[in-house]
């Protein structure tokens, strides 16, 4: 009776009550901002910051050091942009795909890489940005603003059409298409990353010493490979929005 009773009384809570840990809030009037968030997707985005700017503070025609290594990661972004939308079109979305890769590329990495646990702050503790689901949402919710922008931007109101091809039957389930990838995107990045280090924590915790070390390294080749299949499906989106259904290129 009484665990019926608990379940009867969870039920009974407004969903917006329920919370899973506890979080670090930042309060602005009647908003609630989650705090640890915030914090370490700017120590992310700081990081990217300074990569950049000594990448390019003494740009040489013989590449070398941090400079070789942005440019490698310029022309691996170009490439795949290139692939995914076409070789027409992909040129001005290179930074979007890029800002996008990389953010979660250092984001994912810094959970694998960086202690943050080891850093209190008040009722929370540190995470990787894309450890959080609000973060993940953010990102896809983006990638799904910039399809409809890329989209209507080439077709105009044509691209409206893409919702009853090939059929009109079909209207329901190309409109539901429409919600399920940024919440594919948001939660395959966020199930992802919460269960690695999820993983890893409870290896350190049972056999503190030799067993998590390769565990880490597989973690740090999965974050990389789930910045890879973000950035990769933002511009797959991108260029089907573009290029419309069949691949019909539209002048």
């Amino acid at each position: 009776m009484e665990i019926i009773d608990g379940l009867n009384a969870i039920i009974s809570l407004p969903l917006a009550e329920l919370e899973v840990g506890k979080h670090f809030y930042w309060e602005i009037g009647n908003i609630k901002l989650h705090g640890q968030v915030f914090l370490t997707s700017w120590i992310v985005i700081v990081i990217l910051l300074i990569a950049s700017i000594l990448a390019t503070r003494n740009i040489k025609r013989i590449p070398s050091g941090i400079q070789n290594f942005m440019e490698y990661a310029l022309e691996f972004v170009r490439e795949l942009a290139r692939n995914q939308i076409g070789d027409k079109e992909y040129r001005p979305w290179v930074p979007f795909v890029g800002t996008l890769f990389l953010f979660i590329f250092v984001s994912n990495w810094s959970g694998a890489l960086v202690p943050w646990k080891l850093f209190e702050i008040p009722n929370s503790e540190l995470a990787a940005p894309t450890n959080d689901i609000n973060t993940t949402v953010a990102l896809a919710l983006l990638t799904s603003l910039a399809y409809f922008y890329a989209g209507f931007s080439k077709r105009g109101l044509g691209y409206l059409k893409k919702y009853i091809e090939p059929t009109p039957i079909l209207l329901p389930i190309n409109i539901l298409e429409d919600f399920t990838k940024p919440l594919s995107l948001s939660f395959r990045l966020f199930g992802n990353i919460l269960a690695d280090e999820l993983v890893v924590a409870v290896l350190v915790l049972l056999v503190p010493l030799f067993i998590p070390l390769p565990v880490m390294a597989l973690g740090l080749f999965t974050s990389a490979i789930q910045a890879l299949i973000f950035a990769t499906l933002a511009a797959a989106y991108i260029g089907e929005a573009i290029e419309g259904h069949g691949g019909e290129e539209h002048e």
